[in-house]
């Protein structure tokens, strides 16, 4: 059996590797794609924690964000393709030029 600490470590350098994927990119599928790692990182945690005080709320939880999740995600690439129709980019630093 795999203790927790595993885990936590597994979920603290994804969450690491999200956040510094988010702080260096400038390309929004890339900057997306972190912070799914990041919440996906953020999930692993949250169901290591639940699975070792033995309650099922932090699974249920899981299921809750990764719904939430699916439907950021919907509108997110949205975001990108509308961002690539106007400017032929999907640089962030063109993200400006979407305002009215």
């Amino acid at each position: 059996m795999i203790s927790i600490e595993w885990y936590i470590a597994l979920s603290a350098v994804l969450f690491t590797i999200g956040a510094i994927g988010v702080m260096v990119r400038r390309n929004a599928i890339v900057l997306f794609m972190c912070i799914e790692l990041m919440l996906n990182a953020v999930n692993i945690s949250l169901v290591a924690f639940s699975s070792y005080h033995g309650n099922v709320e932090g699974h249920m939880l899981v299921l809750f964000s990764l719904s939430v999740a699916a439907a950021e995600a919907v509108v997110g690439l949205a975001l990108i393709i509308a961002l690539f129709r106007n400017t032929l980019s999907v640089d962030i630093r063109n993200l400006t030029l979407m305002r009215f």
